[in-house]
């Protein structure tokens, strides 16, 4: 795997919030991204203009579950996926979480959810738990990003029936603070699982973004509120 990053974390950094609360996690990234967010926290290595300008090294799959494993004592539970898109490689994901999983550790998935049924239904059998980016509830959003809203939705539905599934949604003023559908989205979730959990994220500015406002802490209370009517457990983050 070409790795970008790797480092110790709490889990509560992916975000997890109610997956092994308290423990550490190694997180390995990678290099690109199947999405182009003009908001993207870190483009330095999802988007950099040439990708093989990227300082980076090539980690076996060995080498990743040895190292995970040397941080057990440390409290780390196994690997996480995450800082880029990491299921763009996801054969490479898929080799490395088999070894994992084999090894007795756990793999963590942090995705923006584009991915296909068939190449999902083959690491959900290796993957403990996911945090899933759910950037708006409506294709608008993602016309912007150049994903396709229902190839997520489909991947929380999937991802949902065999591991642990979070979601979050960075809060966007002016893309994706419209609170009827953030409504809807809440009760779409809800409709899978009343209790996952939905991360509500603030937005500062980042990248081509640089120059928007950062999210009003009202507008995040807000929307924590409207979630709420649906779901049971609606957190904030970066407030």
């Amino acid at each position: 795997m070409k790795v970008t990053a790797l480092a110790l974390d709490p889990i509560e950094k992916k975000p997890l919030a109610r997956y092994k609360p308290g423990s550490m996690i190694l997180s390995v990234g990678s290099v690109g991204c199947t999405m182009h967010c003009p908001w993207c926290q870190n483009h330095q290595i999802a988007q950099p203009q040439d990708p093989q300008l990227v300082p980076a090294r090539e980690i076996s799959s060995e080498d990743l579950v040895a190292q995970a494993r040397a941080f057990v004592s440390e409290g780390n539970i196994g690997l996480a996926y995450t800082y880029n898109e990491p299921l763009m490689r996801w054969r490479e994901v898929l080799a490395c979480a088999q070894a994992i999983h084999d090894a007795g550790l756990d793999n963590v998935v942090v995705t923006n959810g584009l991915i296909t049924p068939d190449k999902l239904a083959q690491l959900l059998p290796y993957i403990d738990a996911f945090n899933i980016d759910l950037k708006g509830f409506d294709q608008s959003v993602y016309d912007i990003t150049g994903g396709k809203l229902d190839t997520v939705k489909n991947t929380i539905e999937q991802a949902h029936e065999g591991a642990h599934v979070e979601v979050t949604t960075l809060i966007i003023p002016g893309v994706n603070d419209d609170m009827e559908l953030l409504d809807e989205q809440a009760a779409w979730l809800a409709s899978i699982d009343k209790g996952m959990p939905l991360h509500l994220t603030r937005f500062f500015p980042q990248y081509r973004y640089a120059n928007r406002p950062a999210t009003p802490l009202e507008t995040l209370y807000r929307a924590q509120e409207v979630a709420s009517r649906h779901l049971d457990d609606v957190l904030l983050g970066n407030v």
